[in-house]
C-alpha cells in the first residue's frame, strides 16, 4: 500500500489535504484512544506516511524513485533502507528508541442508534421530544477511574511502570532485544488492586436515561439526526460515542405528503360543484377558505401557498415552505328518490340531455376525464 493509500488521498494531494487526512487518522489510531495493536501499527503507518509526504523533497522522491522513506535513491542515503529492509523498523523497536511508554486504560464509547417516529404534523413544523435510552454512562461511583473510592491505581512490579517488558527477537541483523506489553499490567503500566465494585472497574454502568431532542420542520422518514457525545460512554473515562436517532413519520388520515408540499382531499356535493360556494378546511395552520367555482369538475386541484411542511436545508429547518394542494372530488348522487328525481329529470329537459340512449362521441365528451387529461398534457387526437 502507498504512503497516500495509508493516508486516504490522491496523488496529486494538496499539503492542506494531507494534513487533515493525517489529523483525522491520528486521532483515530492514537494510543491513547485506540489501545490495541493493530491500531498502533497503523498509527506508526500513518506517521510514517505523513513524515515523508509533509517534507516536498522527501515527498517528490518517493514519487520519482518509490523509496518508502522518500530518499534519493533506494537503498541509498541517510536514514533510508538497505535492500528494501527498513532500519527504522528494527530500532524503533528497541529500548530508547521509538518506544510509546505505557497504554492508555480510555477508550472511546461506541456510537448508538435509536428510531423515534413522529406524527405528520411534527414532522411539518418540527418538535422538542424528550426520549428515553439505555445505554453506558460513567460510574457515578468511581468517576471513571475504574477505582474503588479512595484508591488509585499501583505502578506495576513486573515493568515498573513502563508497560514494556524487553523480549528477545530473531531479526536479520541477529538477536536483538525488543519492547512487548507487559503481561502482568496488559500494557498499562499499573495495576488496579481494588476495582470499582459498582462498574466492575469499567469506569461506566448501564443505565436508563433521558435525552431532550430537537427534531426539525422538514424531516423525513429515513432522516438520522446526530446527537455528538451522547452515545455509550467510554472505557475508563474515555470519550463518549454519539448517538444517532432516525426519524419515521407516521401516516395521516387527512394529508399525504409528496417532498415539502402536502396532499388533501375534500368531497363536494354535485349541487355545490355546479352552483360554486366557499368551503372551510381544517389544516395544520388552522382552518382554511378553499373557494369552488361554479362548475368545478371533479379532480380540480386548489393549491394554498406556504401551508406545505418546511424547507430542510443541511439539517436546519428554513421559513420556506412546500405548498398544500386541495383535490377536489365531486359526489354523484347514488340513490334519488320522490321529488329530487323530478326536480333532476326537470334539470335534464332543460338542458336538453334528457336522452336515456344514443351513443357519444368520446372527442365530444368536453367536461370528460380523457379531455382533461389531453387538455392538461397537451395531447391531441391519435
Amino acid at each position: 500500500m502507498s504512503h497516500y493509500e495509508t493516508l486516504g488521498v490522491a496523488q496529486d494531494a494538496s499539503d492542506e489535504e494531507i494534513k487533515r487526512a493525517y489529523k483525522k487518522l491520528a486521532r483515530k489510531y492514537h494510543p491513547d484512544i485506540n489501545p490495541g495493536e493493530d491500531a498502533a501499527e497503523q498509527f506508526k503507518k500513518v506517521s510514517h506516511a505523513y513524515e515523508v509526504l509533509s517534507d516536498r523533497e522527501r515527498r517528490a522522491n518517493y514519487d520519482r524513485f518509490g523509496d518508502a522513506n522518500g530518499n534519493a535513491a533506494p537503498g541509498f542515503g541517510g536514514g533510508g533502507g538497505f535492500g528494501g529492509f527498513d532500519f527504522g523498523d528494527i530500532f524503533g523497536s528497541f529500548f530508547g528508541g521509538g518506544q510509546r511508554g505505557p497504554a492508555s486504560r480510555a477508550q472511546a464509547g461506541q456510537d448508538a442508534l435509536i428510531g423515534v417516529q413522529v406524527t405528520l404534523e411534527e414532522a411539518v413544523f418540527g418538535v422538542t421530544r424528550s426520549i428515553d435510552v439505555r445505554t453506558a454512562v460513567v460510574c457515578e461511583t468511581c468517576n471513571g477511574s475504574c477505582c474503588e473510592p479512595g484508591t488509585r491505581p499501583t505502578t506495576c512490579d513486573v515493568c515498573r511502570g513502563s508497560g514494556q517488558i524487553a523480549q528477545e527477537v530473531v531479526t536479520p541483523l541477529g538477536r536483538m532485544q525488543s519492547a512487548a506489553p507487559c503481561g502482568s499490567c496488559r500494557g498499562f503500566g499499573t495495576v488496579i488492586k481494588h476495582p470499582c465494585v459498582t462498574c466492575q472497574g469499567q469506569g461506566r454502568v448501564q443505565e436508563r436515561r433521558s435525552i431532550t431532542i430537537k427534531v426539525p420542520g422538514g424531516i423525513r422518514t429515513g432522516n438520522r439526526i446526530q446527537l455528538r457525545g451522547e452515545g455509550e460512554a467510554g472505557v475508563a473515562g474515555g470519550p463518549a460515542g454519539d448517538l444517532y436517532v432516525e426519524i419515521k413519520v407516521k401516516p395521516d388520515s387527512a394529508f399525504e405528503r409528496d417532498g415539502d408540499d402536502l396532499t388533501t382531499n375534500i368531497a363536494v356535493p354535485m349541487t355545490t360543484a355546479a352552483l360554486g360556494a366557499e368551503l372551510t378546511i381544517d389544516t395544520f395552520d388552522g382552518p382554511q377558505t378553499v373557494n369552488v367555482e361554479a362548475g368545478t369538475q371533479s379532480g380540480t386541484v386548489r393549491t394554498l401557498r406556504g401551508l406545505g411542511a418546511k424547507r430542510l436545508r443541511n439539517g436546519v429547518a428554513t421559513e420556506d415552505r412546500g405548498d398544500l394542494r386541495v383535490v377536489i372530488n365531486v359526489e354523484t348522487p347514488t340513490k334519488v328518490k320522490g321529488r329530487e328525481r323530478e326536480l333532476l329529470e326537470e334539470l335534464a329537459r332543460l338542458r336538453g340531455e334528457d336522452k336515456r340512449s344514443g351513443t357519444v362521441r368520446a372527442d365530444a365528451q368536453a367536461g370528460g376525464v380523457f379531455s382533461r387529461l389531453r387538455g392538461k398534457f397537451g395531447g391531441g387526437h391519435a
